[in-house]
């Protein structure tokens, strides 16, 4: 199990390399000047310019710009914003109501996703079958920003039950309804692959020569049927939960949540590029993480997939 976690982390190497200066030379290409936002009223002198560029590397050609990047990152550095405040503790102010959001949504999507998908795949061509591939259609064609628009003017104006702006409520009042408005949208597709592969595996070979054998019908299902099936399940899941990550960055915008979403509109606008590498490359690091996890947890459940 060690060989096989070491050679997940070697793969993860190039990776991160190509990602991460892929994600710098975008920000790279933004266009304008991101020096002469800090003063739009007042031009600086040609002095205090040549400083500023120089000290946050400006002039230099973009392959040396991210070598210093990568330099300070495998330090644990994520540099500084043109306010010499660090990257990483701006982070660390914004990442746990981003955390708490997409968690929040992430354990919503499970219970709803998985249970929908059980439920229907166990009732394959039934009317139950048929109501819950209704559902996860109605879910999966709507725009994420309608169903949040609509939760808001249902749940927050007219039932008044729940706010819809803000984190002054704190958890979970502030987080239920961006949080099931996430979760609904990515439970669908959810459902529909636990169904899909929950069927497949019920019409393959092996369990029916377990029936045949005469186990009961629980153990079949439960002992040989869930476990197969949940393999592509699991890592969809875990994959998820780093794509919440990032994908709460609308939602925040939507509910006004003070996490990592605004941080990063906030410095799109301002044209703050060591702050938007910095959260790209943060989500990148997690989203490889969760893969890693993921990984691991296939070599728990399919132990033949430790030497592949």
């Amino acid at each position: 199990m060690l060989a096989y976690a070491v050679r997940r982390l070697l793969q993860m190497i190039p990776i991160l390399i190509g990602t991460t200066f892929l994600i710098f030379a975008l920000v790279f290409a933004l266009p304008g000047d991101p020096i002469a936002t800090l003063s739009p009223d007042r031009p600086l002198s040609p002095s205090l310019l040549h400083a500023i560029r120089d000290r946050y590397h400006l002039n230099d050609p973009l392959i040396v710009q991210y070598g210093y990047y990568m330099r300070d990152l495998l330090q644990g550095d994520l540099g500084v914003d043109f306010h010499n405040r660090p990257v990483a503790q701006l982070l660390a102010d914004r990442w746990p109501v981003t955390l708490q959001l997409a968690l929040t949504a992430w354990v919503l999507k499970v219970v709803v996703g998985l249970g929908l998908g059980f439920w229907s795949g166990l009732r394959h061509g039934r009317p139950a079958d048929h109501f819950a591939l209704g559902f996860t259609v109605l879910f999966l064609a709507l725009p994420g920003f309608v169903v949040a628009m609509g939760a808001q003017w249902l749940f927050g104006f007219q039932l008044d039950w729940l706010p819809v702006v803000g984190a002054e409520a704190g958890w979970p009042l502030a987080f239920v309804l961006p949080a099931a408005v996430m979760a609904l949208e990515s439970s669908a597709g959810l459902s529909r692959l636990t169904r899909s592969s929950l069927v497949e595996v019920l019409r393959s070979e092996y369990l029916r020569t377990a029936r045949a054998k005469g186990l009961p019908p629980g153990r079949v299902i439960w002992g040989h049927a869930l476990r197969n099936a949940m393999i592509p399940v699991v890592t969809y899941l875990g994959l998820s939960l780093a794509g919440m990550l990032g994908g709460a960055v609308i939602i925040e915008y939507i509910f006004n949540l003070p996490g990592v979403g605004g941080l990063m509109v906030d410095a799109l606008e301002l044209q703050e590029g060591t702050v938007v590498v910095g959260i790209a490359t943060v989500l990148v690091l997690a989203y490889l993480l969760f893969n890693l996890l993921v990984d691991l947890s296939y070599g728990l459940i399919d132990p033949r997939m430790r030497h592949d």
